[in-house]
C-alpha cells in the first residue's frame, strides 16, 4: 500500500493538456484510497464535458505505473464533474457569506450604459421574486443614486456585535449601496486608487445584504484597481460584459473580457450583453435604426465563445426613465420587456455556470 502524499507526488506529474498545470495543483484529484486491491481515485474535472478526461485517466495509470511499478493495480479512476447548486454555503464569517451569486457587471470604455443595464437588470432579477443587491462600485462617477430617485438618501448605520454596519437602501425590490450616498452629488471624488478600493470594501464588509440571490457589482469602465480589489477580496461567481455594436465599443470589451479570462484572475465571463443595438422610435415601434452597427455584440460573442444574453434597443424611454429615477424595468413596454427576457438568461447562465464549473476562488497576485 502507498500513502496519500506518495500518489499525490506522483498524480503531480500528470499535467492537463489545455489547462498547462499538473492536476494535483488544479484540484483534481478528491478521494485516495490505497489498499492491497490496488489504487482508486476521483478526478473531478472544472467542466463536465471535460475533452481531455479520457486521455488524462490513461496518463495517470501510466504514471502510477511507472512510480510504483508495472504490476501496480489501479482498481478505480472515478469522474466526478463538479457540480454546485444556488443553494452552496459559504463558511461562516466570510465576506459576503449569505450571498449565492455575486456578478460583476463591467465594460471596456464608457458611455456604453453599464449603469443603466446593472440598475434595469437588479429590478428586472426582483420581479422574478428573486432576492438582489445592487453595489454600486463605479466609486468616481457613482449615478445609481439618479437611477434610484435616492440622490438625497443617506444610509442609516447601526452597532451590531461591536461593528458599524450601513443599512442599504430597499427600493423595487433591491438592496442598494452607493458612494453617491456618502458624497454630495456636486463635490468630485478626488481619490487616490487605495482609498477607492478601501471604501470599497468597507460597503462590502460593512453593508447590510443579508441573504441574497444575486449581488450586482456596478464596475467602474474599463480596467482598474477596483476590478481587482473585487476579485481580491470576494469569489465572483461570473462577470458580464456591457458593449455596444460600435468597433470601438467591441475592441475595450475584447479587453475586459480577456482580462477577467487571463491566468492570474480567471473569473468566469457568463455573458455578453450588446446595448443600443438598434434605434426604434416610439411612433415608429415596428422600425430599427442601427446607427451604431449591425449585430456587433452577437458577432463578438461568437468569435469570443461568450454567451450573448440579450440586445437592447436604444429608446427614449430607458434615458427619461433613468433621468428621471424611474427605471424602464418596472414598466411592461417593449424596453422593460427587453429587460425581464435578459434576466431570464442571465439566471439561465448563472445557473449553467454554476453547474458545469467550480465555484471561482478568491484571486492571489503579488503587490
Amino acid at each position: 500500500m502507498f500513502s496519500n502524499d506518495q500518489i499525490l507526488a506522483a498524480l503531480s506529474n500528470v499535467i492537463h493538456p489545455e489547462k498547462g498545470k499538473d492536476i494535483v495543483t488544479l484540484g483534481m484529484v478528491s478521494e485516495i484510497r490505497s489498499s492491497k486491491s490496488g489504487i482508486s481515485l476521483t478526478v473531478i474535472p472544472e467542466k463536465s464535458n471535460d475533452p481531455f478526461i479520457t486521455s488524462i485517466k490513461s496518463t495517470i495509470v501510466k504514471t502510477l505505473k511507472e512510480a510504483f511499478g508495472p504490476d501496480t493495480v489501479i482498481s478505480d479512476i472515478l469522474v466526478k464533474p463538479w457540480i454546485i447548486s444556488e443553494k452552496t454555503e459559504k463558511k461562516s464569517g466570510e465576506l459576503l457569506a449569505g450571498i449565492k451569486n455575486i456578478i460583476a457587471i463591467s465594460s471596456g470604455k464608457g458611455g456604453v450604459g453599464k449603469t443603466t443595464v446593472a440598475v434595469n437588470l437588479a429590478i428586472s432579477l426582483a420581479r422574478k421574486n428573486l432576492k438582489v443587491g445592487l453595489l454600486d462600485a463605479d466609486v468616481f462617477g457613482p449615478s445609481v443614486p439618479i437611477m434610484f430617485n435616492a440622490g438625497k438618501f443617506r444610509p442609516e448605520v447601526k452597532r451590531v456585535n461591536n461593528t458599524d454596519m450601513i443599512i442599504p437602501l430597499e427600493k423595487w425590490g433591491v438592496k442598494v449601496l452607493s458612494t453617491g450616498f456618502f458624497v454630495d452629488p456636486a463635490d468630485a471624488v478626488i481619490w487616490r486608487g487605495p482609498m477607492a478600493s478601501n471604501f470599497l470594501k468597507q460597503l462590502m464588509a460593512q453593508g447590510e445584504w443579508g441573504s441574497l440571490d444575486f449581488l450586482l457589482f456596478d464596475l467602474p469602465p474599463g480596467t482598474s484597481d477596483i476590478h481587482l480589489t473585487l476579485v481580491q477580496e470576494v469569489a465572483v461567481t461570473g462577470v458580464i460584459v456591457v458593449t455596444t455594436p460600435q468597433e470601438v465599443a467591441l475592441a475595450d470589451a475584447v479587453k475586459g473580457i480577456s482580462m477577467f479570462r487571463s491566468e492570474k484572475i480567471n473569473v468566469p465571463v457568463i455573458g455578453l450583453i450588446e446595448n443600443m443595438s438598434w434605434f426604434t422610435p416610439a411612433e415608429l415601434p415596428q422600425n430599427r435604426y442601427y446607427i451604431f452597427g449591425k449585430e456587433g455584440g452577437k458577432n463578438l460573442a461568437e468569435k469570443t465563445g461568450v454567451p450573448l444574453l440579450g440586445q437592447i434597443p436604444l429608446v427614449q424611454g430607458i434615458c427619461e426613465s433613468s433621468d428621471k429615477g424611474h427605471p424602464v424595468a418596472l414598466e411592461d413596454s417593449i424596453a422593460g420587456k427587453a429587460f425581464m427576457a435578459l434576466a431570464d438568461e442571465v439566471i439561465r447562465q448563472t445557473e449553467k455556470r454554476n453547474k458545469d464549473q467550480r465555484p471561482t476562488i478568491k484571486v492571489k497576485m503579488n503587490q
